[in-house]
């Protein structure tokens, strides 16, 4: 069967107390899978704060309650409706600066013991993404250890990444470890055929997940996954064999990279996001030097090939724009969407034209359709500055 799977989303508070500093207060475990369930049509959830004690004191208690059932396989079921899986977001100690990783354990058991051994690396166990006295080499072996997987989390972007700001190459951070490594997350300003211009990567299982801080963000990137069940097992199956046995990648969704966060350089002192050539490493309007890297800008720069070299087995990426980001659809008309189609999945992907039309008018449909086939004009982001839709 095929399953919808986002892998990183995060906490904003658990037993009231804050786990995610950045994230929304809304972000709770049960706001997450009602989100799952009738919004946003993902059959399986990552929360990555996991290792956080008061998010594990919740989930003791969901699961006392049966509301979530350990599976054979690995993860747990929500209802009998979702498969969440476990994981950690860590921030490792590089020599060149700091880049996020995420852990994933199949059984909670293994959670709570990782969030007792990683409880003497980080300074405040309570809060999730905090820095370890550790370097992704020396976590790799606890996350081993341990059963779990690790997964290097949007590898591109200029802060806290592996590739953004602490190496030309993944495989100087895991050295003789790197084939332990099955599958790398690309981040909303890259894609596939970006990352498919450093050769080292096509070994790897390409992830978009939606990084979300607030449930609006849930599934604005994500995964299809054919899997003979949805759990842990056959989830990692699937990112290591790429496509090579029952369990595999469909297909990768996720937004123009031109809409992201950090796609091209942006200037800090005058505000201007490059338009230029890539690279661009001084603002052509002021000239300084004190910008943001833009993540094309970076993969110009560190990238074996000028095309993409995409190895047999690749998934498509297909280019999905958030209906928060369509000009002109407002709450309310989410909500009619949500009402009629079941879910933003549905809307995203399966509803016509006209069926659209007949909930939200033919102009905001047409602009659904155009997002869906990639025909819309855009404006690149950079700098903390998500790009726009320019009408």
């Amino acid at each position: 069967m095929e399953y919808f799977a986002d892998l990183h989303v995060h906490i904003g508070t658990a037993k009231n107390r804050p786990v995610k500093i950045t994230a929304s207060r809304q972000l709770t475990i049960k706001n997450i899978f009602n989100a799952c369930l009738t919004m946003k049509g993902i059959d399986i959830i990552g929360i990555v704060d996991c290792a956080s004690p008061p998010v594990i004191d919740e989930i003791k208690e969901l699961i006392k309650k049966g509301e979530l059932k350990e599976l054979k396989g690995g993860g747990l079921s929500y209802r009998e409706k979702i498969t969440v899986i476990l994981g950690a977001e860590i921030e490792t100690s590089e020599d060149a600066g700091a880049a996020h990783v995420v852990a994933f354990f199949p059984y909670f058991q293994q959670m709570c013991e990782f969030s007792m051994a990683m409880a003497s690396h980080i300074t405040n166990i309570y809060l999730s993404s905090q820095r370890a006295h550790l370097n992704a080499y020396q976590l790799l072996d606890i996350v081993n250890g341990l059963g779990g997987k690790l997964i290097p989390a949007h590898i591109f972007t200029p802060f806290k990444s592996f590739y953004g700001n602490c190496y030309d190459r993944l495989y100087h951070a895991f050295k003789e470890k790197y084939d332990q490594i099955s599958a790398v997350e690309l981040g909303l300003s890259s894609d596939t055929d970006f990352a498919d211009t450093i050769g080292e990567l096509s070994s790897k299982t390409f992830l978009s997940n939606s990084d979300a801080h607030s449930i609006e963000k849930i599934a604005r990137e994500y995964n299809r996954l054919s899997l003979k069940a949805p759990d842990f097992e056959n989830l990692f199956d699937a990112l290591i064999a790429n496509g090579n046995n029952d369990n595999y990648v469909v297909a990768n969704y996720g937004i123009d990279p031109r809409l992201g966060k950090y796609h091209r350089t942006r200037c800090l002192k005058c505000g201007y996001i490059a338009e230029e050539k890539p690279p661009v490493l001084e603002c052509p309007c002021c000239h300084s030097k004190d910008i943001v890297p833009g993540v094309l800008d970076r993969i110009t720069i560190i990238s074996d090939y000028k095309h993409p070299v995409h190895p047999a087995g690749r998934p498509p990426y297909i280019y999905q724009i958030p209906l928060e980001f369509i000009p002109g659809l407002g709450k309310k008309s989410l909500k009619k969407l949500i009402d009629v189609f079941g879910s933003e999945m549905n809307v995203l992907q399966f509803a016509e034209e006209q069926e659209l039309a007949n909930v939200v008018g033919e102009t905001i449909a047409r602009k659904i359709i155009l997002s869906r086939q990639g025909l819309l004009h855009l404006k690149a982001g950079g700098g903390g500055h998500y790009g726009k839709i320019i009408m």
